[in-house]
Order: C-alpha cells, then sequence, then structure tokens
C-alpha cells in the first residue's frame, strides 16, 4: 500500500474517533436539580437540600456504594465542613458489564444533604452548589465518567428562624466506606467453568485426530512439510504453524460468526430453541447414519479442488489455504464434536463459541506442529489399519446417542412429553450396549470380522460401554445419574421420592399469585428462572434441591419456577421480569424476593457447592422469634 494509502486510514481513523467521543459526550441522560427547603435560614442553621437526577428512560445511575470496578456516585458540597447524604434504597441486580452486584437508579434518584451554614455567613442571597460525579449506563454500553454541578438560591437572614431537620421515610443514610454485597464466586456466569469448559473443548479436538477423516492425513500431511527440497528446520516448523493457524482460523470464524449474527441475547436463547434443536437433531441423526455406513457424506469436489490448487502455489498464503482445505475435507469427521461443542458454548452466552471454537481448533491441529517439531515421533505412530473402521463404528452409536439429546430438548420445550425419561433412557441402554456388542465381534459390522482374534484393548473398551449400558438401568426407575441428570429428561413427579430426594411443591409460570400466596402465608418467595431445555437447571434440579439440608431450607419459601425458554406468551413475559428486575437473562438465575417484589438476596448460575447455595438460602430465612 502507498504512503498515501496509510495516511488516509489514519485520517479516516481518527475521524472516527473524533466522532464517537463527539457522540459519546453529545448524549446526556441524567439531568441534576437543586434545591433548599425553606430557602431562608439564619447563620449556623441546619439545611436540609433535595438534589434530584431525572434519568432518560433505557439508562440507569449507579448508587452511592455500588463496588468497582463501576463507578458509585459521589456527592460533595464545596464550603461546608459537615454533609451528611441521605438516599434511596437502590435496585440491587447481578450486572453483566461488571460481573458484580450492582445498585442502581432507573428514572429518577433523589437524595438529601443535610448540612450547616457557617456562623460567620454574611446575610443575604447565598448559592448552594453540589458537586456530582456520577456514571450513567444502558443495557449495552457506559458512557465516560462524567461531573455536574446543581445549585440552588438560598437567602441567609439572621431574623429567620432556623429550620426543622426532618427525614421523609424511605430515606437512609448513607456511610462512606458502606459497599454493596457482594455475590458469590459461583454466580458469575462468564466465569464460572470457563476453565473446565476450554480443557473439554481442547480435548475434543485432540479426540477428533483419531478419526478415519483426519488420522490418515497426519503422515501425508507432514511429508509434505518435511520432504521440502532445501527446506531447514526452522522454516518448516514455519510453515507447520501457518497451516495450523488456517485450522484454527476456519474453526474460530465459525464460533465468531455464531456470536456475532445472534448477539448476546441470541446466543443465550440458541441452546433452547426448538428450531435449532431440532435442525442439530437432524445434523446428527445424518452424520450418525453415515459413520455407522449407510451413506457416506463428502464436500463438493470443484471446492476442494480449487482450493487444493491454490494451497499448490506455495508461501504463506498457499499453506494457510492448505490448513483450511485440511479443516474442510476433515468437516465431515469433526461435525459431530463441533456441533455439541458451540450448542454448550452458546447455551452459556457471551464469547463462548469464539473461545470454544479456539480452544477445539488448537487441540486437532497441535498434534501437527507438535510433529513438525519432532518428526521422529512420526515413525512410531501407528498406522492407519482396522482400528480406523471400528472408531467410525463406535462413533456413529455415540452421535445417535448425542442426537437424543436434542430430540428431549425440543420434546421439553414444546412440552410434549413423548421422550420420557424412562424411554431416553432406555434408548441409550441399547444403543451403548450395541457399541459393546460390536466391539465385542457379536454384530457384525465394517470393522469387525467374524474371524478376528478379539484383542484385549477392544475387550475392555468393549466391557466399558457395557457397564456404561447397564449403569444407566436404575436412572429410568427413578434413580439418580450424578453429572449425565444434566443431560437427560427429569423423572416425572410421580418418580421424584425414588430418586431419594425430598418432593417440592412449586408454582409453575404464575409470578403475581406466588406473591399473593406469599403475602397470605407470610413467605419469601423463592424464585426460579429455568428453562425447559437448560442442563444445569435441570443438574440443580435432580442433586441440589434434592439434599435433605437443601430440601429444608427451601420449604420454608413460595416456591416458583418462571420457564424462560418456551416461544409462548408466558415465557416471554418471565424474561421481561428477570431483564427488568435483575438485568440479565441468564438460565438457571435464582432470587429471593418478599411479597413487594424487594430483592432479599440473588444468586446466578448453578453451582456444585451445597453449603454455598445453603448459605445463599440462609439470607431470607430470618431467626423467628
Amino acid at each position: 500500500m502507498s504512503d498515501f494509502g496509510f495516511r488516509m486510514i489514519r485520517a479516516l481513523a481518527l475521524l472516527m474517533a473524533l466522532a464517537g467521543i463527539a457522540s459519546a459526550q453529545a448524549l446526556d441522560p441524567v439531568k441534576w436539580s437543586l434545591t433548599v427547603d425553606p430557602p431562608t435560614a439564619p447563620p449556623g442553621a441546619k439545611i436540609l437540600a433535595h438534589l434530584s437526577a431525572t434519568i432518560e428512560p433505557g439508562w440507569h445511575l449507579y448508587g452511592l456504594s455500588t463496588p468497582p470496578p463501576s463507578r458509585p456516585t459521589t456527592i460533595k458540597l464545596p464550603g461546608y465542613d459537615t454533609l451528611k447524604i441521605y438516599n434511596q434504597e437502590p435496585k440491587r441486580a447481578f450486572d453483566k458489564n461488571f460481573d458484580i452486584e450492582t445498585q442502581t437508579y432507573e428514572g429518577k434518584a433523589d437524595f438529601l444533604l443535610e448540612t450547616a451554614l457557617k456562623a460567620d455567613a454574611q446575610p443575604g442571597p447565598a448559592e448552594l452548589a453540589a458537586a456530582v460525579g456520577f456514571n450513567v449506563c444502558d443495557a449495552t454500553r457506559c458512557l465516560p465518567p462524567r461531573k455536574r454541578t446543581a445549585t440552588a438560591s438560598l437567602t441567609i437572614d439572621p431574623k429567620a428562624p432556623a429550620p426543622v431537620i426532618s427525614i421523609p421515610g424511605g430515606f437512609s443514610e448513607f456511610k462512606p466506606g458502606s459497599s454493596a454485597p457482594t455475590p458469590p464466586a459461583a454466580s458469575k456466569p462468564e466465569e464460572q467453568g470457563i476453565a473446565p469448559f476450554l480443557a473439554l473443548a481442547f480435548g475434543a479436538g485432540l479426540l477428533a485426530i483419531f478419526t478415519p477423516c483426519v488420522f490418515p492425513m497426519i503422515p501425508i500431511t507432514m511429508s509434505f512439510f518435511l520432504n521440502k527440497p532445501s527446506a531447514t528446520r526452522r522454516e518448516t516448523v514455519f510453515q507447520a504453524a501457518v497451516f495450523c493457524l488456517g485450522i484454527i482460523v476456519l474453526f474460530s470464524g465459525i464460533g465468531l460468526l455464531t456470536t456475532t449474527l445472534l448477539g448476546p441475547f441470541g446466543v443465550v436463547q440458541l441452546g433452547s430453541n426448538a428450531w435449532v434443536n431440532a435442525f442439530i437433531a437432524c445434523v446428527f441423526l445424518v452424520f450418525g447414519l453415515s459413520l455407522l455406513g449407510a451413506f457416506e457424506i463428502t464436500l463438493p469436489s470443484g471446492l476442494l479442488t480449487k482450493l487444493d490448487g491454490a494451497s499448490q502455489r506455495g508461501g504463506i498464503f498457499g499453506t494457510l489455504l492448505m490448513g483450511l482445505t485440511f479443516s474442510l475435507t476433515s468437516f465431515a469427521c469433526v461435525g459431530p464434536f463441533v456441533g455439541p461443542l458451540l450448542a454448550a458454548s452458546a447455551q452459556a452466552g457471551g464469547v463462548r463459541p469464539l473461545l470454544g471454537m479456539t480452544a477445539f481448533s488448537s487441540g486437532l491441529s497441535a498434534p501437527f506442529f507438535l510433529l513438525a517439531v519432532f518428526p521422529g515421533f512420526l515413525k512410531r505412530m501407528p498406522r492407519s489399519g482396522g482400528w480406523l473402521p471400528r472408531v467410525k463404528v463406535v462413533m456413529g452409536f455415540v452421535v445417535l446417542a448425542a442426537m437424543l439429546k436434542y430430540v428431549a430438548s425440543v420434546d421439553q420445550v414444546m412440552q410434549w412429553n413423548l421422550l420420557t425419561r424412562e424411554r431416553f433412557l432406555a434408548a441409550w441402554v441399547v444403543l451403548f450396549a450395541m457399541a459393546g456388542l460390536y466391539l465385542l465381534g457379536f454384530l457384525q459390522l465394517e470393522g469387525v470380522s467374524k474371524d478376528e482374534p478379539l484383542g484385549l484393548g477392544r475387550l475392555l473398551t468393549g466391557a466399558l460401554f457395557l457397564a456404561f449400558a447397564i449403569s444407566l438401568v436404575p436412572g429410568m426407575f427413578g434413580g439418580k445419574l450424578g453429572e449425565l441428570d444434566a443431560y437427560v429428561p427429569l423423572p416425572s413427579e410421580s418418580s421424584t421420592n425414588g430418586g431419594g430426594g425430598s418432593s417440592l411443591a412449586w408454582m409453575k409460570n404464575d409470578y403475581h399469585g406466588a406473591l399473593d400466596r406469599a403475602r397470605r402465608e407470610n413467605k419469601l418467595v423463592l424464585v426460579n428462572f429455568t428453562g425447559y431445555a437448560c442442563t444445569n437447571c435441570h443438574w440443580m434440579k435432580a442433586n441440589m434441591f434434592t439434599r435433605p439440608e437443601i430440601a429444608d431450607a427451601m420449604k420454608e419459601y413460595v416456591l416458583l419456577e418462571l420457564y424462560t425458554d418456551s416461544s409462548d406468551a408466558l415465557a416471554e413475559e418471565n424474561q421481561k421480569v428477570e431483564d427488568s428486575k435483575f438485568k440479565t437473562i441468564s438460565i438457571p438465575y435464582y432470587a429471593i424476593l418478599d411479597p413487594d417484589e424487594k430483592v432479599i438476596a440473588s444468586f446466578a448460575n448453578s453451582t456444585r457447592n451445597p453449603q454455598e447455595y445453603l448459605d445463599f438460602l440462609k439470607k431470607g430465612l430470618a431467626p423467628k422469634a
């Protein structure tokens, strides 16, 4: 690019930055005003000023004790030594922008300022000035920190009676240094479980190496790098790194596209959308049948030929295209890994689709880079043989089992109740048992011949599949399955006690009815924002709520379930309640409310720590007299 082109780009960037700053400065969603009542007072008297903020719809102002990194509102009266500030109770909610529980005001915020005039104040007109520092945000952005000054006129008259200071109801004194209660660490939805999730995604990428589409490509691809004439070791490693970059770019692009197109709200809803789950189930069905040998999935040969021809030109761009071509060629086998990874990350929201796909592609490409650095390992790798078709067939059974998870999500969201827990687990028992029987030689499919001797590895793997299938049988009769309970339908109400837990009486999708009942029974409401297809919600209900100490504490509340992942009017109303009161749409989300809708405590996401959840429940259980 010419020097002129670079100068033009810098000029455009500067103009855009200035335009952004000007736009932010032009927005002024908070107006401040100050009044003194009565407006006349003698020297040395105490006075009470009323500072009011009018906030435009859609914006919110942070309270006086909101913890960092958000900016709390600060109020000062320059020239006055003493100052007491009284504020109304702000709304407390988890803020995804700052990842903390914050205090906010919407619409209007009122503060009372109590101070004393100086004893030697000169009689006559005077001016009282309140210096305010604040931060204002909407649902997606925060404006730069601002400072404003609000003024009020005051007359100092030695003959005037001293005002009587009276603080109206609803106001309490703000003590500097006090802070809002912070939620427990496990209630941060984006932070919780991110390391295990990335480790799982990386591991899935490594496992995808051992598929029939990928594994045979390892020696072919590495010979391309290692057998180049006049290529030094450094150049070979560099070319392998560029090749791996092509793999990472493609899969990370898929994750980025998912996040960008759907946005934060759409990404969160993706994991529970009935149409999306139906589509994923159909894709898994096609992949599963293909892996079992029903047909072969191939990408258009013209596309692959063009990409392969471009990659042969050499250079960095050619090697990058070679990595892209390899990714597309292997997609028929790695698709079953990518599908559930995207669905799981989409249900958690945020940037997990991008991070998950980056971790997956890093695991998939890592062996190629390591073999370029240590080429001696290439000779020790097992050769492609009969074990690859066996991996392919076993993957077919596993993919069909995974397909049932998405079919169950559709069934639960649509509330058909056709794929019950018993039917779901019966299908899983059959599929995993068939995988075991195939490896043991009782099913004659591709990869296992009738006269082939049974090796130790195949024997142990087949036995593991059969053992896993048998371990699922108690779940058909109400037994708990631990972590698997997050992925299978919940037991019916009639079999809940069979799982060893105490049954809890939940009200469903009746927010105002629950508040009325709490008012009649003099109780608080425990709201469970949940979803029909929410895996973490299922786990909490099956494993946390059934613990005796948790169930006993929950019985002290009016229990309310608000489902947010359906497509009916009730789900939309429940979404509005969660979004308006807590500024979040993540599930599961738990909140304790009094009958007047005041938030006592909130807890975001799931937790494996019973004491942590019990501590949350105890916040609403005041000692009885």
